[in-house]
């Protein structure tokens, strides 16, 4: 039973039920993002967006949580989401409402992400994390985005520069916090 009480507001993205369907038992990592965009309508309207024509559907994770604690599901956790490139049929994404690098994402002058999370969203992810923990009993596995994609891409400055094309959720991130709060294991 979570000790912690949390209500998720759920407004499907439009395609959900475009994406690839999975068996809940399945899901044993959860994968922490930040946005890397200004608000939470920013990201609604960029998941909204269809990035993929053959399948109608685009890029987003399941949940979103906003700088206040808000927390939304945009996708069933029984639907494969894409939000990491190789993990995805595995895994939960988490994104958390962070401006990161936004609106210079590859620019070799703005790499650093300079806003921390706010306590009542990681209060927030805290709760989400021991909700799915007692749904999903093969739920064991997190990481950081930036753990699992660690692709480095030319900067938009500087052809010549090489930048890493994920960075969230960043080094501002309270891993120490969440992995004291939680029996998930960081994945190696």
């Amino acid at each position: 039973m979570p000790l912690h009480s949390l209500d998720v507001h759920v407004d499907a993205l439009p395609y959900q039920t475009r994406l690839a369907a999975r068996d809940p038992g399945d899901i044993d990592l959860v994968v922490i993002h930040c946005t890397e965009l200004p608000d939470l309508a920013t990201a609604r309207a960029y998941g909204e967006r269809v990035l993929y024509p053959e399948s109608g559907t685009g890029n987003s994770g399941h949940f979103y949580i906003n700088r206040d604690g808000a927390t939304h599901r945009w996708v069933d956790i029984d639907r494969v989401a894409h939000h990491t490139r190789g993990y995805n049929p595995r895994s939960l994404g988490i994104e958390l409402v962070n401006t990161g690098r936004y609106p210079h994402w590859l620019d070799s002058r703005h790499q650093a992400m300079a806003e921390p999370y706010e306590p009542g969203q990681v209060d927030a992810l805290i709760a989400l994390l021991e909700q799915l923990q007692a749904a999903l009993p093969n739920l064991a596995y997190i990481a950081g985005h930036e753990d699992l994609d660690t692709t480095e891409v030319a900067a938009d400055d500087d052809p010549s520069l090489r930048v890493r094309r994920k960075r969230d959720p960043g080094p501002l991130f309270p891993w120490p916090r969440i992995l004291a709060a939680s029996s998930l294991k960081r994945l190696p």
